[in-house]
């Protein structure tokens, strides 16, 4: 019957009208197709890349000499005991621990400065004017020791066999082409609705869209900032980090797929991470988030639609990219319209329409929850092995934030993030609210 209303619709539209149709549909489905997609794809990769993560007991035959390199702007809370722990905890002994400090103005460089007297192994190197992560990362390449370097936030923890997983995947017979490895994130502060919240989102990010990509195209649409290790070779070839982006680990994730290396996503190394408490917070950080998206899709949008078959293999990522960015010019532009009609049927009296409006849009809802939460609990049953099974009560406020906050930050974010492609944009930063927080 539904194919029979679709057909009548379709044989006495024009081209155009029938053009808009399909459109309209595409994106009305778009959340429910798009979480169907996630899942499928995270079969694919249990189906044929599972294979490629770490044996159990694969010794680790030499230690290559890495640089973990921290970005550090305003750290005081958190970076002495991030510090003591890098160079304590971990299972590695060759390496270095090389923080720059982006013109701190709190007690960051004092606290560097007395842990250098205690830990010979930390390298400090001071910029005067914060001028964004991507900049201090820039610098950092050249003052290096190691081949391989590891991007660590200044709240983030590495589990301590970290490096020696890094090395494994990295001298693996696959791992030549490696240009990054980017690990599972666990949310460490889970006290707060917020932080649990989060666990579950990322648990869906990490564990169903990263595992996708790997699995259909052998590409990744942003690597983590906060954990990632990086062949230092390739990072040079690539140019290094956009320093007038929003976010850095988002566009070299994109410039290494355009030179053909292999972005690899590693589920079995896990590191630790601190995450917004407050909806502030958090909603300052998927702002930036989404510039950062949509400064990507504009860089790169006219050479793939120019060079379709030289990039054919971005292609998967440019369509989703393009469809989230205009689905959330749409759901926001048809939610204003629809609560425009409410009100006015409402007002006028006319108050069947709007328990039809009502009805008939819950019943949207609903099949986009349910595919939403089938999305997150094969999500929670992938990562860790479903030992975060506990959090999926929480998965209806993290699809609400999703559906609601994420398309808004894009709409909010698109003009700026034309400005910044166009030359007018600023790498600087400012660093979280930081506070110590510990699991539950």
């Amino acid at each position: 019957m539904v194919s029979n209303i679709f057909d009548a619709a379709l044989n006495t539209a024009t081209p155009w009208e029938s053009f808009l149709f399909v459109v309209t549909l595409i994106l009305c489905l778009y959340p429910i197709l798009g979480a169907m997609f996630w899942f499928f794809g995270a079969v694919s990769y249990m189906l044929f890349r599972h294979r490629e993560e770490l044996l159990p007991d694969v010794e680790l035959e030499s230690e290559p000499f890495i640089t973990i390199m921290i970005p550090a702007h305003n750290e005081e809370v958190v970076i002495k005991s991030t510090l003591e722990y890098l160079l304590t905890k971990l299972h590695y002994h060759n390496y270095e621990v090389l923080v720059m400090d982006d013109g701190s103005t709190d007690r960051t460089p004092e606290i560097l400065h007395q842990m250098q007297k205690s830990f010979p192994r930390l390298r400090v190197i001071r910029i005067e004017e914060n001028q964004g992560k991507a900049h201090a990362f820039n610098i950092g390449i050249f003052f290096a020791k190691g081949e391989y370097i590891l991007s660590n936030d200044a709240d983030t923890i590495p589990e301590p066999d970290a490096l020696i997983k890094y090395m494994q995947y990295f001298t693996s017979p696959n791992g030549v082409n490696y240009a990054a490895i980017t690990a599972n994130m666990d949310v460490y502060n889970r006290s707060t609705l917020w932080g649990k919240s989060q666990t579950v989102e990322f648990s869906s990010i990490v564990g169903i869209i990263k595992r996708s990509q790997t699995a259909v195209n052998n590409t990744m649409y942003a690597y983590s900032g906060a954990n990632t290790m990086y062949r230092r070779n390739f990072l040079i070839n690539v140019g290094g980090f956009r320093q007038d982006r929003a976010t850095e680990d988002i566009s070299i994730a994109w410039d290494h797929t355009f030179m053909n290396v292999v972005p690899k996503f590693a589920p079995d190394i896990v590191f630790h991470m601190n995450v917004p408490e407050s909806f502030h917070d958090l909603y300052r950080q998927r702002t930036r988030w989404a510039q950062g998206g949509t400064e990507v899709w504009l860089t790169n949008f006219t050479k793939i639609i120019t060079h379709p078959w030289r990039f054919r293999f971005v292609i998967p990522m440019l369509v989703d990219t393009t469809l989230s960015i205009v689905w959330s010019f749409f759901f926001w532009i048809t939610s204003l319209i629809f609560v425009s009609l409410m009100t006015s049927f409402f007002l006028t009296g006319n108050y069947e329409r709007v328990w039809h409006g009502i009805v008939m849009s819950m019943i949207f809802v609903s099949f986009q929850l349910i595919a939403g939460l089938f999305q997150v609990l094969a999500a929670l049953i992938l990562d860790f092995n479903g030992t975060k099974l506990r959090y999926f009560a929480f998965s209806p406020l993290y699809l609400l934030f999703t559906w609601l906050v994420n398309p808004l930050t894009i709409v909010t974010t698109f003009v700026k993030a034309v400005k910044t492609v166009f030359g007018h944009g600023s790498g600087k930063w400012v660093s979280p609210k930081r506070k110590v927080s510990s699991d539950e």
